[in-house]
């Protein structure tokens, strides 16, 4: 008997004690993919939810040199790895949706947001999200360089660090780059598609490739 019939005649089993599996199954497939519904739960349906939740966080934790604070929902379908020198901190009511790809050192802050398939690599120095920063699809940070001298092919040369810093409140579009040594400031928007190459004022908007300032948000009524 092959592997999936096994598997399909198991979950039909399940099923026969819990009808209600399937949905449970495809709802965490919506939930890894949209995590503010989490949230937004009934209680019937928060209680199993909480407990996969748990689960699968006490599993991370175990694993990978990972703390994560109260009330966080981290997507088993995202990719998280924190070797020793390089953790990961997730601050309380926090979220990593599906198919992201976190390597520490990584410290976000409170009600952080990282939405499906963002790439974060904290290099040496670190990124830091401060909070309710949110990050949407596609986003990838990268806090490290390498050089470009030509007495040297690329991988042969030293890797440098600066780190990233995202202020609070800030929004980043989708499929948003920042390179390393980038500092967003407090309550800055990055439009879509963006390429972010210097330092960002605070309340500043931000678009383009290479991001120019477009905006102010505290004139958004």
């Amino acid at each position: 008997m092959s592997r999936e019939i096994s598997n399909l005649i198991e979950l039909e089993q399940d099923q026969a004690v819990d009808p209600l599996l399937k949905y449970r199954e495809q709802h965490k497939k919506r939930l890894s993919y949209m995590p503010w519904l989490y949230w937004k739960l009934k209680p019937k349906n928060r209680i199993w939810a909480d407990q996969w939740q748990q689960e699968w966080q006490t599993y991370l934790q175990s694993m990978e040199t990972i703390r994560i604070g109260r009330g966080c929902f981290i997507s088993p379908d995202a990719h998280l790895f924190a070797e020793l020198g390089r953790e990961i901190v997730i601050g309380d009511g926090s979220y990593i949706a599906a198919d992201c790809v976190i390597h520490g050192p990584i410290t976000m802050g409170q009600q952080v947001a990282i939405n499906h398939h963002a790439t974060l690599d904290g290099g040496r120095a670190g990124i830091h999200l401060a909070d309710q920063a949110r990050l949407a699809a596609y986003c990838h940070l990268y806090a490290f360089n390498h050089g470009m001298k030509l007495d040297q092919t690329i991988h042969e040369q030293a890797v440098t660090s600066q780190g990233i810093y995202i202020g609070r409140d800030v929004w980043l579009g989708a499929n948003v780059g920042i390179v390393d040594g980038v500092t967003v400031g407090d309550f800055a928007v990055v439009g879509m598609d963006s390429t972010v190459t210097k330092s960002v004022e605070p309340y500043a908007i931000v678009a383009g490739n290479p991001a120019r300032v477009i905006g102010d948000r505290r004139e958004k009524k």
